[in-house]
């Protein structure tokens, strides 16, 4: 009998490894009624096909042009800015794009950034000590990455809230939330108010121009790089919007992997100065229950895949979890060892030219973060169940509550 995938299933939104599991030992290549599309999880298949020309990442674009014209209507900003967002191109305007965003986590960029965030990180811990039981998504896995970002991009820390609630309706839909029965209006919403926020942004750098990115956003511009205002106004929600999504997962995962794995949590208190151990942590981490389910594409052109044939239109999601589970890849892949020595293979940020712009920025907040949490914490606890998002795409805690105190 052929193994499902349940998206749905309560069970698999809080632990998908075993049904993927399931799934690449009997159906690697497996069609998914519910989600309409192919659901890929061997290692090699899906590393293939991440650089296959024949995948594309246009999706927005077809998924707006079939919808009812009177939904396309109400939705005819998101449509707008959606399909400028260089994750949602192929070559040459996703090349072009992404040169251009590059350039804001360039290796130096990022690594000038390793004083503020351990600033950063101080401030935050100090607030989880200050209640017994405290939300550690809410409280410090979110804040980091979005002061982070704001503070790059050239957002004032007063709007980051602000920007926040903007995030999470545009999320809703981009990450394919599947509960949220209103995330299209909100996110068409969300949208209308960040294209005002960042064109304003836009033109006070304009104005005044000073070392952020939204800065050299304009700049860009004004040597006609962009094509106009609204690429540029996009760029800059695409930076905000996937330079904290990523990180928030990261930090909030790793911590519940800790958690669940004492051992390896005292293991990385005893080696949290030495700077290739913490690091090795932070990619096992992302390879053991990093913050990718899933890649969706689109078939541009008819190929065949393990005996199967995909149509021009059909959707293919390359299940980046079970590639890192995949035991013709990893030793032992079940088992979480943050001295692993093959944990850097994992595909938990893509591969290829759609490559996770902030990977660089992700790595570094979570190789300081969890030396000074692990420092300045002791007799850390979880308070109640993990609450997990339902996403498809993303694998990621809605909150987690944890009890700690001060080491």
């Amino acid at each position: 009998m052929t193994a499902l995938f349940d998206a749905r299933n309560a069970a698999v939104i809080a632990d998908p490894y075993p049904a993927l599991a399931r799934l690449r030992e009997t159906d690697p290549v497996h069609w998914d009624a519910r989600l309409g599309g192919w659901l890929l999880t061997r290692y090699d298949d899906i590393r293939r096909s991440l650089r296959d020309p024949r995948l594309s990442s246009d999706r927005m674009r077809p998924f707006f042009a079939h919808l009812p014209e009177k939904t396309r209507d109400g939705m005819a900003d998101l449509g707008a800015h959606m399909a400028l967002w260089a994750v949602f191109n192929d070559p040459p305007d996703h090349t072009r794009l992404r040169g251009l965003m590059n350039r804001a986590f360039t290796t130096s960029a990022v690594a000038a950034l390793r004083p503020k965030v351990a600033t950063i990180v101080d401030g935050l811990v100090d607030t989880l000590l200050q209640e017994p039981e405290t939300d550690f998504i809410a409280r410090f896995a979110y804040p980091l990455p979005a002061t982070v970002i704001a503070l790059l991009i050239g957002v004032p820390l007063e709007d980051v809230e602000l920007l926040k609630q903007w995030s999470d309706d545009l999320g809703s839909f981009v990450l394919a939330s599947r509960l949220s029965a209103d995330k299209y209006s909100r996110a068409n919403a969300a949208i209308r108010e960040m294209n005002a926020y960042f064109g304003d942004l836009a033109e006070a750098r304009r104005r005044n121009p000073t070392d952020d990115v939204a800065s050299a956003m304009v700049a860009a511009q004004q040597r006609g790089d962009f094509l106009n205002r609204d690429e540029l106004v996009a760029a800059c929600v695409l930076l905000l919007f996937a330079g904290h999504e990523t990180t928030t997962h990261l930090l909030g995962n790793g911590m519940l992997a800790l958690l669940r794995h004492p051992a390896q949590m005292q293991a990385l208190r005893a080696g949290r100065g030495n700077e290739e151990q913490v690091s090795a942590a932070v990619e096992e981490m992302l390879r053991w229950d990093g913050p990718s389910l899933a890649q969706v594409r689109v078939v541009a052109a008819e190929y065949e895949l393990g005996g199967k044939v995909m149509q021009p239109g059909d959707r293919v999601f390359q299940m980046l979890a079970a590639a890192n589970r995949d035991p013709e890849t990893f030793v032992d892949p079940d088992r979480f060892d943050i001295a692993r020595a093959d944990s850097n293979r994992h595909l938990t940020f893509g591969f290829g030219i759609h490559f996770c712009l902030g990977a660089p920025l992700a790595r570094l907040e979570g190789q300081v973060a969890f030396p000074i949490l692990l420092e300045r914490l002791r007799d850390i606890a979880l308070a109640a169940p993990p609450d997990w998002s339902d996403s498809i795409v993303v694998r990621g805690l809605n909150g987690l509550q944890i009890r700690c105190i001060a080491a």
